[in-house]
């Protein structure tokens, strides 16, 4: 209708319902095609979330019920859809999922999970890392057994056909270890550490090193982490760099890059995924509330590099902004 009306009368009509749009209030205008709002998902509890891409459709695997993982889809990163469980473990515990699409093996879809040991005393951090196979995205997956003990938090990255698996190594402390992989479910050699606590904010409310996420830009590795305790309002996002996936890593000295501000608490424990607008996203987790607990939501925002290289990422809560598609281009 409004392509039909004169010039003039076009962009009165215009200005009339973007006035009313903002009178509607922040839940109308969050609720457009155009924007969006943190939380996602209010209704879910819901952290370590992993996402992929297969065509046009983006797969969602996280922490909830700690039973297993239900998959969500969307086609926008902002609208998700639960199409139900993919993965059930009877040991329990069930956290920090990352899938990986092996596109240059067998074309198949790798689960890499953290369960309770089996047998377990009550000690909390008694976990284990193992993976699962499927056919695809939707699972059902496969349990291929366990790849460590005394570990959290896995993730795959794969380049020229080899393997790189990262995971958090609890035995002593808190340490981000990396282990070459002669295929999504085969180890080979011994895991070196790459990472552990070292800098403050890495430890101001615990001593932890975790949820490991690598990028790469150029000839240099990135390898994203939270530090400090998941529990806490302090969690937050750093990350390391090197010229090889095995490290050294030498770590950002801007870090935390996302952190605790204004209303935004703990967020952290992220992977980060192009959009259907080809610029990069951060998908984490935030805590409800200013103490010490595992309440935590969805939530979605930017993420780019600097010319030099350096990343940098926006952290927001009830904030209205622009959704993938919609979003002023950063440097890519």
């Amino acid at each position: 209708m409004i392509e039909t009306l004169p010039n003039r009368a076009r962009f009165r009509l215009a200005a009339f319902l973007a006035l009313a749009a903002l009178s509607a209030g922040p839940l109308a205008a969050a609720n457009s095609d155009a924007t969006y709002s943190n939380p996602l998902l209010p209704k879910v509890e819901m952290a370590d979330p992993h996402v992929i891409r297969v065509g046009g459709t983006y797969y969602l695997y996280a922490t909830t019920h700690t039973r297993g993982y239900d998959v969500y889809t969307s086609t926008n990163l902002v609208d998700w859809e639960n199409k139900g469980s993919v993965f059930t473990d009877p040991r329990g515990g069930i956290w920090a999922p990352d899938v990986f699409h092996d596109l240059k093996g067998s074309g198949n879809y790798y689960l890499y999970y953290t369960a309770n040991l089996q047998n377990r005393s009550r000690k909390p951090l008694e976990k284990v890392i193992g993976v699962a196979e499927a056919a695809s995205p939707m699972g059902p997956f496969k349990d291929r057994g366990v790849l460590a003990n005394i570990a959290i938090d896995a993730h795959m990255f794969e380049e020229d056909a080899k393997y790189y698996l990262y995971y958090v190594d609890l035995d002593g402390g808190f340490k981000i270890m990396v282990q070459c992989m002669k295929d999504p479910v085969e180890k080979t050699g011994t895991p070196r550490k790459v990472i552990e606590p070292t800098e403050p904010w890495e430890m101001k409310s615990g001593n932890v090193t975790e949820g490991p996420f690598v990028l790469k830009r150029g000839a240099t590795y990135y390898l994203m982490y939270s530090g400090t305790g998941a529990d806490s309002p302090n969690y937050g996002i750093g990350y390391a760099t090197a010229s090889s996936p095995l490290g050294p890593f030498r770590k950002h000295p801007g870090n935390p890059i996302v952190k605790r501000h204004k209303n935004v608490l703990g967020p952290g424990h992220h992977c980060v995924i192009e959009g259907p607008d080809s610029q990069l996203w951060l998908v984490y987790h935030q805590k409800w509330e200013d103490n010490q607990s595992f309440h935590r939501f969805l939530a979605l925002d930017r993420l780019w590099f600097e010319p030099n290289g350096v990343i940098k990422a926006e952290a927001t809560r009830d904030v209205i902004k622009p959704r993938p598609g919609f979003a002023p281009a950063h440097e890519k």
